[in-house]
């Protein structure tokens, strides 16, 4: 068996990767355990030297590794070159803050001293998505490593390239052997890593149905595990917002990466006095996308990963329409070579049809309209998913005692949903558990262990 990546531009199988054998992926199983127990007593002295090492090395090669990530995936440049820079932000912040953020919590009781402490598990096993292919790992890689573990990656099946180029950067920054390893496994292999006893937590990114079936692996094989999983997340449009910016947010939050991010904007709750107003521009902005080579300055919006998921988003986008909803523009697949659907605006989206019950991973704008406030809350809600959610309202006071009743990991007053190296970052209900990033996630893969001396 192999893995291979194809150009979602073009349709052109760029590489093949073999399978790790049986014996291959036990010596990779046996260097992390070795490298984790060196790890989890090194100094933060080193552990920040190989993080700012690693900003370094993805400074130096900025420009080659975003054409990469264009390439097997089919990002914009411009989105790739951020990605890369945030890789980067993150090595830098964490490097500088991880110590603070784990030292001891001193605590108030009898004993003469009394405190938590945190430590490291030991090795930790990450299964990532494509549609983010090095930030997805950074942002997993920062906290774990930071704290003193190590970390093996399984990485999707069609970015193996990026995969190997981020195990390499880590290498050549100076990790010890072992450290961090790129798995490229089956996924029965994968279960059994996930059971192995050298492997201490489980750390995913995907859909919700595979976080399901790895939630339960690690929880019958009693590991930790932080999953973050899949999205609907509203955006919500009051009558008193600065409808031009929520309009050129509205297109970044819908439709950049083709629309393929957890966090993206996904149904656009407007209140009805406003829906018209709201609904007429933003069909202006979708009609200037253009689709075409994402190496290209003229391209604006980007090709699908695989062929399988713009598939999956066409058969996605014909359901609502058989549900009701309302076709404004796009909603079918672009003619010629590679993986592209046409934007799409859908109105008339209501609870029970496709596009609002589901996540739909691509370029599909739902538009809901509520009456009020109040049903912009309930509707928001009214979903299985609660990763993100943002409020567009000049009052921006009412923006925030809203988003105290949304049902989200992250809310947003007038600022697209995003991740931020500084803050925790997962959902809730099917949307995940656990957290990334901040202090809540450098402590996730952590035992937090109470110490009482009398």
């Amino acid at each position: 068996m192999q893995f291979e990546t194809r150009n979602p531009y073009t349709g052109e199988l760029l590489a093949e990767f073999p399978m790790l054998s049986n014996d291959q992926l036990e010596q990779k199983l046996q260097q992390a355990d070795l490298a984790a127990e060196h790890w989890r007593t090194a100094p933060f002295s080193e552990r920040s030297a190989l993080l700012n090492a690693l900003a370094d090395r993805l400074d130096a090669e900025r420009e080659a590794l975003a054409k990469l990530i264009s390439l097997e995936m089919g990002k914009l440049l411009p989105e790739a070159l951020g990605e890369v820079d945030k890789c980067a932000l993150a090595c830098r912040h964490y490097a500088e803050h991880a110590e603070s953020m784990l030292q001891d919590d001193l605590i108030a009781t009898p004993a003469q001293r009394s405190l938590v402490t945190y430590q490291p598990l030991g090795v930790i096993f990450a299964v990532m998505p494509w549609n983010f292919p090095f930030w997805q790992v950074f942002r997993c890689l920062v906290s774990v490593l930071m704290s003193g573990n190590a970390l093996l990656l399984k990485h999707a099946p069609n970015v193996p390239q990026c995969a190997k180029a981020i195990e390499r950067l880590v290498t050549e920054a100076g990790a010890p052997e072992g450290l961090f390893a790129e798995l490229t496994i089956s996924v029965e292999q994968a279960s059994a890593v996930i059971a192995d006893h050298r492997v201490h937590g489980v750390a995913f990114t995907g859909s919700e149905g595979a976080g399901r079936k790895i939630g339960a692996l690690a929880g019958q094989n009693l590991k930790k595990c932080v999953l973050e999983l899949g999205g609907s997340d509203p955006f919500i449009v009051l009558d008193d917002a600065d409808m031009e910016t929520a309009v050129d947010v509205a297109l970044r939050a819908r439709f950049s990466n083709a629309g393929q991010i957890c966090i993206a904007a996904k149904r656009f709750i407007v209140l009805q006095n406003c829906a018209d107003d709201f609904t007429s521009r933003l069909l202006e902005r979708v009609a200037e996308l253009r689709t075409g080579d994402p190496l290209a300055a003229t391209t604006t919006l980007a090709p699908m990963a695989r062929a399988d998921l713009r598939d999956g988003v066409h058969r996605q986008v014909q359901q609502s329409l058989a549900d009701g909803a309302v076709n404004l523009t796009g909603c079918d697949i672009v003619e010629g070579g590679g993986f592209f659907y046409a934007p799409s605006v859908l109105t008339n989206v209501k609870l029970g049809m496709t596009a609002f019950n589901e996540e739909i991973f691509g370029p599909v704008a739902a538009i809901v309209t509520a009456r009020d406030e109040a049903d912009a809350i309930a509707q928001a809600n009214a979903t299985r998913f609660g990763l993100g959610a943002s409020i567009w309202t000049q009052d921006v006071e009412k923006g925030e005692a809203m988003l105290r009743q949304l049902d989200v990991g992250a809310g947003f007053v007038n600022a697209q949903v995003a991740s931020d190296v500084r803050m925790p970052f997962g959902g809730v209900k099917a949307s995940g558990l656990g957290r990334e990033l901040g202090t809540n996630g450098i402590r996730e893969f952590c035992n937090g262990k109470s110490i009482w001396v009398a």
